[in-house]
């Protein structure tokens, strides 16, 4: 269900309206995609506008399984748009500013986001498409490259 194009023209008006609210309740600790993908909020600033963005969104945890809620970690971000043409906001708004914080399982973490290209975004790419295989079909839908971004911790990690 969540590769059709049913899905692609409801859930990117439904789905971030739920989490904002759950998020909200739930002090930060919850999402309710999460039940789908892992997912956290990013805190971006709006390329043209200069204002916070809070967005919810699903990510691929990488690395350190254990320790806190951001030590050791890193995340993937897919700039799908539920297959939908255009590149999402969100991702201009890193490219423009790659500094941002995100909250992850009720932590907040202040993450530098990079634009993966070339052999690197291949082998994460491969790796997304195991993690939620709809990707395949979002990108077979679109003709633009779907952005990948790791967002890796600013400083040391917390123990």
């Amino acid at each position: 269900m969540s590769a059709s194009r049913g899905f692609a023209r409801v859930a990117p008006y439904v789905i971030p309206a739920l989490d904002r609210g759950v998020h909200r309740l739930t002090r930060g600790r919850r999402l309710l995609s999460t039940a789908m993908l892992p997912g956290l909020i990013l805190t971006s600033t709006g390329a043209r506008s200069g204002l916070p963005r809070r967005t919810p969104l699903a990510c691929m945890p990488e690395g350190g399984v254990g320790g806190g809620a951001g030590a050791g970690r890193s995340w993937i971000l897919v700039g799908s748009n539920f297959g939908r043409p255009g590149h999402p906001a969100w991702t201009h708004n890193l490219l423009a500013q790659p500094r941002v914080s995100i909250s992850w399982r009720g932590a907040d973490v202040a993450v530098t986001a990079v634009l993966l290209e070339g052999e690197e975004r291949a082998v994460v790419w491969a790796a997304a498409l195991a993690f939620w295989p709809p990707y395949a079909a979002y990108q077979r839908r679109i003709s633009r490259e779907i952005r990948l971004f790791r967002l890796t911790p600013d400083g040391p990690p917390a123990e």
